[in-house]
This record gives C-alpha cells, sequence and structure tokens, in this order.
C-alpha cells in the first residue's frame, strides 16, 4: 500500500527484529499534515546508521498484526502525533507494561498499552515500550507537516536514538 511521494518505506507487518532487539514503529495518516510525522520519522530513522540492527516499521495505525513484532522485541518505540501537548513539544514517556492491561483482538486498531498487552497476553512478552509524540498544530488534510512538527522532527530523531542507544548500553554493556 504506497504512499504518495513515498521513498520505499512501506506499511509492514510481522518481520524479523535485528540484532539489536529494537522494533521501532513510526504510524499515522501522510495524508493528514501532521498525522504523517510517523511515516517522516520512520523514513529518517530507517535511514540512521546509528541504528543499525534495528527494524523500522510505519503503519497507519497499531494493528493487532503488529503484536508478533512486538512480542520478538526487547524494546519497542512508538512514535505518534497527539493533540494533548502544545504543537511542536516532543513527549517522550515510558509506558508502564506491567500495569497495562491486555489488548483485544476483536478491533482493527489499538492503543499502544491494548498492543504491548496482546503481545503479553499471546506470546509472554514484556519489552520495554516507549511512546515519543510531539504535538499537533495541524490534522487538516494535506501532506506536508506543519512547521511545529517539521521543527521539532530532528530532535524526535535524535531523541530515539539515544533511546535505542542507552537500551543496548543497559542490555550488552
Amino acid at each position: 500500500m504506497p504512499v504518495p511521494h513515498d521513498k520505499g518505506l512501506r506499511p509492514r507487518r510481522a518481520g524479523r527484529i535485528g540484532a539489536t532487539g529494537s522494533l521501532i514503529v513510526g504510524y499515522g495518516n501522510p495524508l493528514r499534515s501532521d498525522d504523517g510525522l510517523g511515516l517522516q520519522a520512520a523514513r529518517r530513522l530507517a535511514a540512521d546508521p546509528r541504528l543499525a540492527g534495528a527494524q523500522v516499521v510505519w503503519q497507519y495505525q497499531l494493528m493487532p498484526e503488529l503484536a508478533v513484532d512486538v512480542s520478538r522485541a526487547t524494546l519497542v518505540v512508538l512514535i505518534d502525533v497527539t493533540v494533548e501537548h502544545e504543537a511542536g513539544a516532543l513527549s517522550i514517556r515510558r509506558l508502564d507494561v506491567a500495569a497495562e492491561t491486555g489488548g483485544s483482538a476483536w478491533s482493527h486498531h489499538l492503543e499502544p498499552a491494548q498492543l504491548v498487552g496482546l503481545a503479553r497476553e499471546l506470546w509472554g512478552a514484556a519489552p520495554d515500550v516507549f511512546i515519543v509524540s510531539v504535538g499537533a498544530a495541524s490534522l487538516e488534510v494535506g501532506e506536508v507537516l506543519s512547521e511545529a512538527v517539521d521543527r521539532a522532527l530532528p530532535g524526535l530523531v535524535e531523541a530515539v536514538v539515544e533511546i535505542v542507544e542507552k537500551h543496548g548500553r543497559r542490555r550488552y554493556g
């Protein structure tokens, strides 16, 4: 399912987690302005040599099928926009997977906690999970990020790289 002006990054389903054990998922609709942040971030992160060995994917939304990849990872980073923060504001939070309830297999769309809960329920997975988001300025129809979100993109990339590197040092260090 290609995206207009896509440079090769396609939505993916279950795949192989690389040597780092890291799964990075950008998600959102690139035809809704700032909701395209997930795709833009995934493109930059997939091309970043510091993340060699990490699996970087993009999805329109978090779907139950992604629980397979989550179950194989030791670290999951989920990237999306949010309307809960000021436009362009970067937010990083660790998901407390122990406190979350299981997911629902009866939905085509899951919230992050439900996705991780489903992976735990079906495969006993317990990866570290971080949610990295940026406050949206516009979710109107359009293929271009707002100035505020576009300015936040380099900081988001650096934040994700730092999360993956810290995870690797803790895991292998």
